[in-house]
């Protein structure tokens, strides 16, 4: 599974670029999903991150033809280091996208990008705060005199913490860390910071690990949230109501299917390792499907989740240009119209 240095975050130049690619297509029209010589339309879902096992419901949605009966050519395009996924979205070079993070989208639509969230892959954030028993974190008050290790686009995830259990940020101690959780098996730190997700990472740890998840401290964020422009859910909305549909369907077949589904992912990365992937697909469908997909199916999400979460970052000063209305940052409509077809599995 990928690890957490791999995952996009949005850099105040990302949202300039993208902001200025909105802008240049603004006057023109952005470029429409493109209908292909088999009689296919052309769909292209841009990560923020290298692809690995997060997309493995859009792999085997694609290998076992849900996207083909839908009339749909998915292709998953990868991120990295050097691409801008939200720009190559919001410029129409690709139709779809797919953050780490809730608050990047935020962010984004607060500097006047005009993505908007249309479902998420994770149910809860997989963010994860992580000690050991010997020196355990089971609650927010336990991180009072603790070193915590932490990548530094996690800090605002720290401080959002922080500020929602009234401790001040001076009695815990921030260390810069990369993604090797070893300063915790040294020592070196009380509390490590990751994604449940990684579990190649989180292996050293053993029995002895114990997580507090970002979720469970009151800071509720979403992960893996898709998105559009505004341009494209309104033109092509009877196209995203079929990638939905397949898509749902692919996550249904890997929730029933975990061995045969990993399978898949390897055939379609052989990059990838087989053990490593069928540790995590395991953690990852407990994101994908709980309460709420149960209740309301695969990708569904809660306007007062994306409320709270405004709400939070509002307080902590991270919308520097304006804060953002809910409606401009999420939409039901494409959840309400495949109500039908996404599976109801918690």
């Amino acid at each position: 599974m990928t690890s957490e240095s791999r995952y996009q975050t949005v850099s105040r130049r990302t949202l300039l670029q993208a902001a200025g690619a909105a802008a240049l297509t603004a006057g023109g029209g952005l470029m429409s999903a493109r209908a292909l010589a088999s009689g296919k339309t052309a769909l292209n879902l841009q990560l923020g991150w290298l692809i690995g096992g997060n997309q493995i419901g859009e792999v085997c949605a694609k290998q076992l033809g849900y996207y083909a009966a839908e009339g749909i050519e998915l292709t998953i395009q990868p991120g990295g280091p050097s691409i801008d996924g939200v720009a190559m979205v919001a410029s129409g070079r690709f139709e779809i996208g797919q953050l780490s993070s809730s608050p990047s989208l935020m962010l984004a639509v607060s500097q006047d990008i005009p993505i908007r969230c249309f479902a998420v892959g994770a149910q809860q954030h997989p963010y994860t705060f992580f000690s050991l028993s010997k020196n355990p974190v089971r609650e927010p008050k336990d991180l009072i005199g603790k070193k915590i290790g932490i990548q530094k686009t996690g800090i605002i995830l720290l401080r959002a913490l922080l500020a929602k259990n009234g401790i001040a940020e001076d009695k815990v101690e921030i260390i810069p860390s990369g993604g090797d959780m070893s300063p915790l098996m040294t020592g070196q730190v009380d509390v490590f910071t990751g994604w449940q997700t990684n579990t190649t990472a989180l292996k050293v740890l053993g029995d002895q690990r114990v997580d507090m998840k970002l979720w469970d401290t009151g800071v509720r964020l979403y992960g893996l949230p898709y998105y559009a422009t505004v341009d494209t859910l309104t033109k092509h909305a009877d196209t995203l109501k079929k990638y939905i549909a397949a898509t749902a369907k692919g996550w249904q077949y890997t929730h029933e299917n975990p061995d045969k589904a990993v399978d898949l992912l390897v055939k379609e990365y052989p990059n990838l390792k087989r053990d490593d992937e069928r540790l995590a697909v395991d953690v990852m469908l407990k994101f994908a499907f709980n309460g709420n997909t149960k209740a309301n199916g695969w990708g569904a999400m809660d306007p007062a989740v994306w409320q709270d979460q405004i709400d939070q970052y509002a307080s902590l000063g991270q919308f520097s240009k304006r804060v953002p209305k809910l409606d401009e940052v999420m939409t039901l409509d494409l959840l309400k119209a495949t109500e039908q077809s996404r599976p109801r599995i918690g």
